[in-house]
């Protein structure tokens, strides 16, 4: 089976995408391989920031390897936390604090729509690839759930209900932004 390292320290992403994509390639993510330096994230955009993930670990060690970019999108303000989602209440990355940050700048806003997003940039035998995905919802008041990470305990994806916090992992890993963008990102290399 071939590999393909996943460029992430970020454990509970590199679990989802195992989940997705494992049984067509072996996934390893960057702590897997013991590569433990950090990796330049200066894009002004999804993919931007995707291909420079990806890049850097390729140029390093020359390998297969995919990083994304993902982010929550909120209407309301602008597009933002936008690709600064991770560090949206600045450095070191919190998602409690982004989180609070968030809620805070929609404490008064009736319009809560949002959409995360995901592009994933791939470097498969020295090809460059992307693939998008995106889905729609709602911020809530506030956090509901113990599950996911991140901004999940304040995101109802449109059709459901519950935040994806509050969904089981099965739903979120057949649904979320990022099992979009996997199952086309599966479906590519399942053709090759």
């Amino acid at each position: 089976m071939k590999e393909l390292i996943f460029v992430t320290h970020n454990a509970h992403k590199a679990d989802e995408v195992k989940a997705i994509i494992n049984d067509t390639f072996k996934i390893k993510n960057l702590s897997e391989i013991n590569f433990f330096e950090d990796i330049p994230e200066t894009g002004n955009t999804f993919q931007d920031n995707a291909l420079q993930k990806a890049k850097y670990l390729h140029d390093k060690i020359k390998c297969n390897c995919f990083a994304d970019d993902s982010g929550l999108s909120v209407d309301a303000l602008h597009g933002e936390p936008g690709v600064l989602s991770a560090r949206y209440a600045g450095e070191p990355s919190n998602s409690q604090r982004n989180t609070e940050k968030l809620l805070k700048a929609l404490k008064n806003e009736t319009n809560r729509k949002a959409q995360f997003i995901t592009v994933i940039a791939v470097i498969l035998d020295e090809q460059i690839h992307f693939f998008e995905g995106s889905i729609q919802g709602t911020i809530t008041k506030a956090p509901q759930g113990e599950g996911g990470f991140g901004y999940d305990p304040v995101f109802i994806p449109d059709g459901y209900d519950k935040t994806f916090a509050e969904l089981p992992s099965e739903v979120k890993n057949k649904i979320s932004h990022r099992a979009v963008a996997m199952q086309k990102f599966k479906d590519f290399l399942n053709s090759k």
